[in-house]
């Protein structure tokens, strides 16, 4: 598609307000991407995230289908020059990436391209991403590789593009900060809940222990007031049961239930590297889908492992590793560098780190779990789950 100048303008402005209005972090990027391959008539289009391991955390790609994008397979590493992308500030155009000495090859069903631009989208001294186009789509009525209109992007293509990746890190910036947010007011959602929890099955549990007092007061002077008080007793009992089934189900994760463990805990420690001063990682190796109750309970005791490391330990690193067992269940492993504890205070320390709680969420869903700490050398918490 070929603008012209007021035409190009409009289009311009139709794509960047469609990236601002975007709140959804993976939206933004399926924006930008779509946007861009459209403005500067590109064949293909792609954006990659990089994460902290030489990979990327997302990449985005636009001109591909999805079984093409399938048939492709996994999500490509940072190197030659895509890699260049996120480690320079210039933007790259090459007549031909095949020609580059970085240039690797493709696996089998990727599509070949030629012509190529690539774009950095920095937030200050932070690389966001990397927005990539390849080849340009020739004007219509024009003779490939003509004089007049020879095909390749041009001057101008950069500096859209530049314009494009300029808003496009103020637009994923304010999705990072939105998607931040509504965490950050789930947790105080979520923590309400538990007062209010709390306050109701303290008030449920108290009027139980007094009822059944009287009713054991009534036992030998009056068996049938003591047998109606029993029935109370019984009732109360009932409505504590609901209360807690309720609150249990409402404060189970929805990611969850939508995403399952190993995307919910990916997503939770991101939040938490980018919160906290410490680095937090997380790698998993060949993990299936477990047993709700299971799932539950190992993330459960992540958060808690994660939360005691993060305010207690000191640590400026701190690590998760999820892997599968060879029978099939899960062995998840919380370790950080921080000050640890002795074993002879463990007594102490299990009260204060919640490791009570956590040993009856692993014994809870079939499994175990194990502290090892050392005073000077950190903590690690291990649980294992059993396969189905």
């Amino acid at each position: 598609m070929h603008y012209g100048p007021c035409t190009g303008l409009a289009a311009v402005s139709t794509a960047l307000l469609a990236m601002s209005r975007r709140m959804e972090v993976h939206d933004v990027l399926r924006t930008i991407v779509a946007s861009a391959r459209e403005l500067l008539d590109a064949e293909y289009a792609a954006l990659g995230v990089p994460d902290d391991h030489g990979g990327f955390a997302q990449f985005v790609v636009d001109g591909i289908s999805e079984e093409q994008w399938r048939r492709i397979g996994p999500l490509p590493r940072q190197h030659g020059v895509l890699a260049a992308m996120l480690h320079q500030d210039a933007p790259e155009r090459l007549a031909d990436v095949r020609q580059d000495p970085r240039f690797g090859g493709w696996p089998a069903a990727h599509p070949d391209m030629s012509d190529f631009l690539g774009m950095p989208i920095r937030d200050g001294e932070e690389t966001l991403g990397a927005l990539f186009l390849a080849n340009k789509r020739p004007a219509p009525g024009s003779a490939p590789g003509g004089v007049d209109h020879p095909v390749g992007f041009t001057d101008a293509d950069e500096e859209l593009l530049s314009l494009l990746a300029q808003h496009a890190a103020i637009a994923l910036t304010n999705a990072r900060l939105y998607e931040r947010s509504r965490e950050l007011t789930i947790a105080e959602e979520r923590s309400r809940l538990a007062h209010e929890l709390h306050d109701a099955v303290s008030q449920k549990l108290f009027s139980l222990r007094l009822t059944a007092q009287a009713a054991a007061a009534l036992v030998d002077r009056d068996p049938v007031r003591a047998k109606d008080e029993l029935h109370q007793v019984a009732a109360l009992a009932a409505e504590a049961a609901d209360e807690l089934r309720a609150a249990v189900t409402e404060l189970r994760p929805a990611a969850l239930d939508d995403d399952g463990l190993v995307a919910t805990l990916r997503d939770h420690v991101r939040v938490l590297d980018r919160a906290h001063a410490a680095h937090v990682s997380f790698t998993c190796e060949g993990v299936r889908a477990l047993p709700a109750n299971q799932e539950e309970a190992l993330l459960r005791v992540a958060q808690e492992a994660l939360h005691n490391a993060l305010r207690h330990s000191g640590a400026d690193r701190v690590e998760v590793a999820l892997a599968r067992t060879p029978a099939g269940g899960a062995v998840l492993r919380v370790r950080d560098w921080g000050r640890g504890f002795s074993p002879s205070t463990v007594r102490k320390a299990g009260r204060h780190l919640g490791l009570v709680s956590m040993r009856d969420r692993a014994s809870g869903s079939g499994g175990r779990l194990e502290v090892h700490s050392e005073p000077g050398k950190g903590t690690t918490i291990e649980m294992e789950v059993p396969g189905g």
